[in-house]
């Protein structure tokens, strides 16, 4: 993340970039330290993920559309600051890197309540409908908290333009949750009257 940041932006005098890396580090290895801890079988099951995981070609191709878009979230704002095609005040920056935080707040409070969050769309033998916690509020929370991340991260680092490769990002998100929805009401039982009951998929009292 570092080289996608600080090579296409030329140099490593930017401010912006370190902050966020600070965050974005800084919560994820706190989350991680939290799995070894208290749920290695989820962080097992997190490690294996991205295009090549997937069994399913069409989850390849979302996964594929995803992967890229990151990638464009650093590039693109690594590319902004190099040639200056926008500014943001300082104090968006900031609310960025508090977006980046709730994000990865977010998903612990996922981990937290659900052991089975797989990166990859399949289902463990003894797994069950979860509907406590955030489940409770959204289908998908972890959708959820990742798209607060992800708009969190150009924001961040200071790029207008950055935010408009989120727009390419969403698309796939909603089209993998889509398609994570129809294989849990096909396959894990209880999923259905979960569905009817929670009436939300992404976010409260919106969709």
């Amino acid at each position: 993340m570092a080289a996608l940041l600080f090579v296409p932006a030329g140099t490593r005098s930017w401010w912006q970039a370190w902050t966020f890396l600070a965050v974005y580090f800084a919560s994820s290895l706190a989350l991680t330290l939290y799995l070894i801890k208290e749920d290695p079988a989820l962080l097992q099951r997190r490690m294996r993920g991205g295009p090549t995981a997937e069994k399913e070609p069409i989850q390849k191709i979302i996964m594929l559309i995803a992967s890229l878009g990151f990638v464009g979230l650093l590039v693109v704002p690594a590319l902004d600051h190099r040639f200056g095609w926008s500014q943001m005040p300082p104090y968006m920056t900031l609310a960025g890197n508090v977006l980046v935080g709730a994000g990865w707040l977010a998903i612990f409070f996922v981990f937290r309540e659900n052991s089975f969050a797989f990166a990859t769309i399949e289902l463990a033998p003894d797994q069950k409908v979860i509907s406590s916690g955030p489940y409770a509020l959204v289908r998908h929370p972890m959708y959820s908290g990742a798209l607060v991340m992800l708009l969190g991260m150009p924001i961040a680092l200071g790029s207008w333009w950055g935010v408009l490769v989120v727009a390419v990002i969403l698309p796939a998100l909603i089209w993998r949750l889509l398609e994570e929805e129809k294989f849990l009401a096909e396959n894990l039982a209880g999923y259905v009257a979960y569905r009817n009951s929670v009436r939300y998929r992404l976010l409260p009292w919106v969709w």
